[in-house]
């Protein structure tokens, strides 16, 4: 037994809703690293904080997501007639093959490379937009009223959700990210989880009906088609899927911006480097993915007895957190100072998308997004700062690490 494992009387080395494990969990990322790296918390789940571990879980297909099952372990057998679990259960981020290759094949074609090249004209024609808007207002709200525009108006675009209904999308509430959390929902909070489950299905049943009658080239339109073809795909498959790619079509990347410029503004001179050597922003992004990245876990669980992760014997049907965060500021993988933010980092490659059959479909998407919003905001607005780049107000949630507001002027 390592000595140094938590003692009943020491603060737990896991505890990701804590207010300063949400401020900055990376200083107890480290000490997990350091003295329990696959850690056996309260919650009865074993979490990972290495690279070398969560890399393997991502891509071994001894793990994998049993969604149904490890829900019920974790609530009790009736909590899937809960609307919002059922919802998240048809999710194809929570299937495992054969379903996860059937519902992510229908899906895949809107995001190749190219199609999502073919987008960058559309995403700076955005950006200009709520710039030309908001200049001459001489304030902001980075976060409402630039980081989230852009990625709600691009994801809309890809649904084929129509002009005149976008306006509740872009005033909608961000407080689902709770439903993520490593934590069990109370029964207030998963009747708040039902309520929006239950306002989205409405809004994308109207939005299927339109689609039926008027087809357009949009990703609504091929998943209706989908479900017509009853083998490919159910009704409660279609709109589950339409929200979940609702929803990380657009909150992660929110974050990405958000959480990407407060590092630059809180280190000066990486700010100055990037104006003065623009070409450095794709690098940049992702040394941003890897400094603070929007996602900060991802569950799998252990589909056979596994005789040695880390050192820990883990049984089957046991959960295991992904600590993406902490694989990223691994000195084993980043040996130059982890903590510290550098544009010009060579090989970064942050775990931050996910690995294996569930990497990010929407990775390449999100990185053109961040690259253009990023860089189109420091050539436009040059004298921009920030009001309190010391206190930033972080959302109460862990997996998705994001700041509730970002208030800048120039």
């Amino acid at each position: 037994m390592n000595e140094h494992v938590q003692t009943a009387g020491s603060a737990p080395l896991f505890n990701p809703l804590a207010p300063e494990f949400i401020r900055n969990p990376y200083p107890h990322y480290e000490r997990m690293r350091a003295t329990d790296p696959v850690h056996l918390t309260p919650l009865g789940m074993y979490v990972c904080s290495r690279h070398a571990e969560v890399s393997l879980v991502l891509r071994d297909r001894r793990f994998g997501k049993n969604y149904v099952e490890r829900t019920i372990r974790r609530y009790g057998p009736k909590i899937m007639d809960e609307p919002v679990f059922r919802s998240m259960s048809h999710w194809m981020l929570q299937q495992d093959p054969p379903d996860h290759t059937r519902l992510r094949g229908l899906v895949v074609k809107a995001f190749t490379a190219r199609r999502v090249e073919d987008m960058r004209p559309r995403i700076q024609q955005v950006v200009d937009q709520t710039l030309d808007h908001i200049i001459p207002q001489g304030k902001m709200d980075l976060i409402e009223d630039f980081a989230f525009r852009l990625p709600v108006t691009i994801i809309c675009d890809m649904l084929g959700i129509p002009e005149e209904h976008r306006e509740a999308f872009y005033a909608g509430s961000r407080d689902g990210g709770r439903l993520l959390d490593p934590v069990p929902l109370s029964p207030e909070e998963i009747k708040q989880g039902n309520a929006g489950n239950a306002m989205a299905a409405m809004y994308f049943q109207q939005l299927f009906e339109l689609r039926r009658k008027n087809p357009g080239d949009d990703l609504t339109t091929q998943l209706v088609q989908a479900e017509e073809d009853g083998s490919k795909l159910s009704n409660e498959e279609l709109t589950a899927n339409i929200i979940l790619l609702f929803g990380a079509g657009h909150e992660t990347t929110v974050n990405l911006i958000g959480n990407g410029l407060l590092a630059l503004y809180r280190n000066p001179d990486q700010l100055a480097l990037l104006k003065a050597r623009p070409e450095l922003i794709t690098n940049a992004i992702e040394e941003f993915l890897r400094y603070d990245s929007s996602v900060q876990l991802t569950g799998r669980v252990a589909l056979e007895d596994i005789d040695d992760l880390g050192g820990k014997r883990i049984p089957k049907g046991e959960s295991v957190l992904c600590l993406l965060g902490s694989a990223n500021h691994d000195q084993a993988v980043y040996p130059d100072s982890p903590e510290r933010l550098d544009i010009t980092r060579p090989n970064v490659k942050p775990l931050s998308f996910g690995g294996g059959i569930h990497f990010c479909l929407g990775a390449q998407l999100a990185r053109i997004e961040a690259e253009v919003a990023i860089s189109t905001l420091l050539r436009r607005i040059p004298d921009l700062r920030l009001d309190d780049a010391v206190n930033a107000e972080w959302r109460p949630t862990f997996v998705l690490r994001g700041l509730k507001r970002l208030l800048a002027s120039w």
